[in-house]
């Protein structure tokens, strides 16, 4: 069984930086790309950055130049570091992966195709 594990979820105050890991197994290295999702609660699931096995990067408008995503392969891991962190930024954040090809930088549709999730890490930011 695929396993996703996120760490480095916390509580900061807005204008903080956090950075999220996500270990993944070999076999989801090639997959494609890999990519965040936040929930908050009573709201939608939404794509906040992704990366292809390329390197090629999408970031949800409201994050952009604040959030950057990276991945490692050496290190089976994929980043989030986030900079400037707002009171919207709070959520439960989810690392996904192995998307088919064509939704890749479709941060609004992909979370629909991922086969596989992590368990998620929550990041509060406060005023």
């Amino acid at each position: 069984q695929v396993q996703l594990v996120e760490s480095g979820g916390g509580s900061v105050q807005s204008g903080g930086s956090l950075r999220l890991s996500c270990v993944y197994p070999e076999s989801v290295a090639s997959k494609n790309c890999m990519a965040w999702f936040r929930q908050a609660p009573g709201k939608e699931r939404e794509g906040v950055a992704a990366i292809t096995t390329e390197g090629i990067t999408t970031y949800k408008r409201s994050v952009q130049g604040r959030f950057t995503i990276s991945q490692d392969n050496a290190k089976n891991t994929l980043y989030l570091q986030m900079d400037n962190l707002k009171p919207e930024d709070t959520s439960m954040y989810y690392c996904a992966a192995d998307f088919p090809r064509f939704l890749c930088v479709d941060l609004t549709n992909m979370g629909q195709a991922a086969h596989y999730w992590g368990q998620g890490t929550q990041v509060t930011v406060s005023s």
